[in-house]
């Protein structure tokens, strides 16, 4: 073929793909218009809502215009700073700016995108003073502290292909090719969310469940219409006493405890010789409306307790639960001593609230105004939709879990990564209608769980002092789900005896911190537990490493009994329906 010829091929061909991309922009925007005109006619639940916004900005501005002096002050000082910006923005001054954002040499040595960034880092830092000079506790100010860090967020020139000069770069150097590479990436996102926008965070080709993920050897033992129950393969040839279960939150699937071989908590107690049962959630849908909090206790961690009894023998159990898992766990703590049972010889939670008065950024989206819109909601739909607590928590650290990959996929036109956490992060599940109105309501908003006598369950009143168990709770510093500070309350609402740790990091890389030489992040610990949490942190011990041993080591304190010998799935009473990781698992 000529030089002619192959280019005008390759021309053919570019053009080809124009066509395509042209075709699949009429298709995704059809189909992106029709889920927006269901979403408006069926009134589908939000996270945000702009009447609350607009309240609570309006009360702030009222404020602020009563205080013409701080207003004036404010306005003096961000006209200072942008001036001092404009005088020295055109020189270099060597040293590259510690967000994240901007860490890149480029931003330093190109003029544009300097002055740009150090623009933008002045307006944030003018705000932040302007919303420093309202009350702390103030809800209006959260609100709008939270939603100004968003406009400012989507507003930085990182985002903003022209002024970003990596993505620039890349632009120039392909020809043009990432940014339709990123286009091309932006389609495959709407068209994988429905209509709606779902930015990839992970590969989803990268891992699959079963093979590279949750693949620890087991078998289902037990299933009823919320879960499967998972008896793992012994790894050593006896083992603890008492069996392990374990509680993983519903809103995501279970195996966050048995990702790769790596960094498998599930994996790691069996290596160290428990025998190991995990529950696994269904998925729910339209016919799961009715399962309240009570069935997730009575179907989920009870009829588990009654199945390793059958299995193994046991009338005791250790427990351990992960996020909203552990706020079970604890919701069946106080059942089971009100009813006067000891069926849980010790508990573990992990990055478990007890106390929800502090409960972060994220009681934004919660109160009982939101509430009533989201029961007119639910009473359509029978469950939320699993995009919809994504959505929210990606909110909660947007210049993390949102914005990178908004540059990545689409200005940059990269693939998203091959990251497990991440991948798990958006196998996210459906909740049931009842179940979720009656945790938010019972537990988020009026703080019935830690509240003697506040929560009734199976017809009984619960109170968490009357628990005498040994508890593990462990917290984690940076975590925006589970603040450690309403974490740490276990210390005082349990009437036994509380191990409370901190991990460093946050909601899932704290926990899923395995020990090894490359462990990423330590722990606090400190054996006396004074009321105020930031007092106990000041006086404890950090540590490099893992904590999961601390946990083992504490575990194992508990059970002095002879070991047993090596109990295989289906070796009791109960059949191998089949394997592991089980089908709930893999249902969309």
């Amino acid at each position: 073929m000529t030089e002619n010829n192959a280019s005008n091929g390759r021309g053919a061909e570019h053009m080809s793909d124009y066509w395509d991309l042209m075709l699949r922009v009429q298709q995704v925007m059809l189909r992106a218009g029709a889920a927006s005109v269901t979403r408006i006619f069926d009134r589908d639940f939000a996270a945000v809502d702009p009447t609350a916004i607009g309240r609570a900005y309006l009360t702030l501005g009222l404020s602020m215009l009563r205080r013409p002096g701080d207003l004036a002050a404010m306005q003096a000082s961000v006209l200072s700073n942008m001036a001092k910006l404009w005088t020295a923005g055109w020189a270099p001054n060597g040293q590259a700016a510690r967000d994240r954002r901007f860490s890149g040499e480029a931003w330093e040595s190109d003029p544009v995108a300097r002055v740009s960034r150090d623009v933008h880092l002045a307006i944030e830092e003018a705000t932040k003073e302007v919303l420093d000079r309202f009350p702390a506790d103030s809800r209006e100010r959260l609100s709008v502290e939270f939603y100004t860090r968003q406009i400012l967020s989507a507003l930085s020139p990182s985002n903003v292909l022209a002024l970003n000069p990596e993505a620039r770069a890349r632009f120039l150097a392909t020809r043009g090719r990432s940014l339709i590479t990123g286009f091309s990436n932006l389609l495959d996102d709407i068209e994988r969310g429905g209509g709606r926008l779902a930015i990839s965070t992970a590969d989803p080709d990268a891992f699959v469940v079963g093979r590279d993920l949750a693949a620890t050897p087991g078998k289902v033992v037990f299933q009823n219409d919320l879960i499967q129950l998972i008896q793992y393969e012994p790894m050593t040839e006896t083992q603890f006493k008492r069996p392990l279960l374990f509680v993983p939150a519903w809103i995501n699937k279970f195996y966050i405890l048995d990702m790769r071989p790596k960094n498998s908590l599930i994996r790691y107690a069996l290596e160290r010789g428990h025998t190991v049962f995990a529950i696994s959630w269904v998925n729910p849908g339209p016919e799961h409306a009715g399962k309240s909090f009570e069935s997730y206790m009575n179907e989920g961690v009870i009829a588990a307790l009654d199945a390793i009894e059958k299995a193994t023998g046991e009338k005791k159990v250790n427990t351990i639960g992960y996020c909203i898992g552990g706020i079970l766990v604890n919701a069946t703590l106080g059942h089971l001593a009100a009813t006067g049972s000891d069926r849980i010889a010790t508990s573990t939670t992990l990055v478990t609230m007890t106390d929800f008065k502090q409960v972060g950024e994220i009681g934004i989206f919660v109160d009982q105004v939101r509430l009533e819109t989201m029961r007119a909601h639910l009473e359509k739909t029978g469950h939320l939709e699993e995009h919809q607590l994504r959505d929210m928590y990606a909110m909660l650290r947007e210049n993390d879990l949102i914005w990178p990959f908004y540059i990545a996929n689409y200005l940059m036109g990269d693939k998203p990564p091959a990251f497990d956490l991440l991948f798990w992060n958006s196998d996210s599940t459906r909740l049931p209608a009842a179940m979720f109105l009656w945790y938010l309501e019972n537990i988020y908003i009026r703080n019935g769980l830690g509240t003697p006598g506040a929560i009734t369950l199976n017809s009984t009143p619960i109170d968490l002092g009357k628990v005498k168990v040994p508890c593990f709770a462990i917290g984690t510093k940076d975590d925006h789900i589970a603040p450690w500070q309403s974490v740490y309350p276990a210390t005082k609402v349990f009437g036994g005896d509380v191990r409370f740790v901190l991990g460093g990091s946050g909601h899932i890389a704290g926990v899923i911190n395995p020990p090894g030489e490359k462990a990423k992040y330590g722990y606090w610990v400190r054996d006396d537990y004074p009321d105020d949490p930031e007092a106990w942190l000041d006086g404890a011990e950090y540590n490099a490493g893992s904590w999961w041993p601390v946990w083992a080591e504490w575990l194992e304190s508990q059970d002095r009994a002879k070991k047993v010998p090596a109990r295989v799935p289906g070796g009791g009473g109960l059949d191998v329906i089949e394997a592991a990781p089980g089908s709930y698992v893999l249902a969309r």
